[in-house]
C-alpha cells in the first residue's frame, strides 16, 4: 500500500510539472514568418493580426494568454483578430522583429502590436501598458483590448 502510493504521489507530481512546462511562447519558431502568415490569415478573414511579445518565464505573460482564451476576451479575440505570440527570451530574441515596432518591449511584456490587415500599426503598447496583466486582471485586460479595439475600428 505504501509502494501504491509513493507511486501516485510521485505521478501528481510529474502531471504538475508537465502543465507548468507548457510553452506559451515557440522558442524555436521563425517569428518573420509566423507574422507574415498571421497577416496573410487576417486579410483572408478580414480581421487585424495581433502580435503578442511575451516570454514563457514571464507570469503576466501567461496570464494574457489564458485571458485571450476565455470569456469576453476570447470572444473579441477571435471575432477580430488573429494573433501571432512572439517569443522575445531574456530580451535577447528576435530583437530584429521588435525593432521594426520601435522596440516595443522596452518597458515590458507582455506587449502587443495589432496590425491592418495591410500591415500598418493601427495601435501598439510603448508604455508597459500589460506588463501588469495579473494585477489587472480579467476585467481590466479584458477592458484594455475592448478599448483597444473600439479606438482602431475606424482605422480598419
Amino acid at each position: 500500500m505504501k509502494k501504491l502510493f509513493a507511486f501516485l504521489l510521485l505521478a501528481s507530481a510529474f502531471s504538475f510539472a508537465s502543465a507548468d512546462d507548457k510553452k506559451t511562447y515557440d522558442e524555436s519558431a521563425n517569428a518573420k514568418e509566423q507574422v507574415e502568415v498571421a497577416l496573410k490569415a487576417a486579410k483572408a478573414a478580414n480581421k487585424s493580426a495581433l502580435i503578442v511579445f511575451g516570454a514563457n518565464w514571464c507570469g503576466d505573460c501567461k496570464m494574457l494568454d489564458i485571458e485571450m482564451h476565455q470569456g469576453t476576451l476570447a470572444k473579441l479575440v477571435n471575432e477580430r483578430l488573429v494573433v501571432v505570440k512572439v517569443d522575445v527570451g531574456r530580451f535577447d530574441r528576435n530583437k530584429d522583429v521588435t525593432a521594426v515596432y520601435g522596440n516595443v518591449v522596452k518597458k515590458g511584456i507582455p506587449s502587443v502590436v495589432l496590425l491592418r490587415a495591410d500591415g500598418t500599426v493601427a495601435y501598439q503598447t510603448d508604455g508597459g501598458e500589460l506588463a501588469d496583466a495579473r494585477k489587472m486582471g480579467r476585467e481590466g485586460v479584458t477592458q484594455f483590448f475592448a478599448a483597444m479595439l473600439e479606438k482602431t475600428k475606424a482605422s480598419r
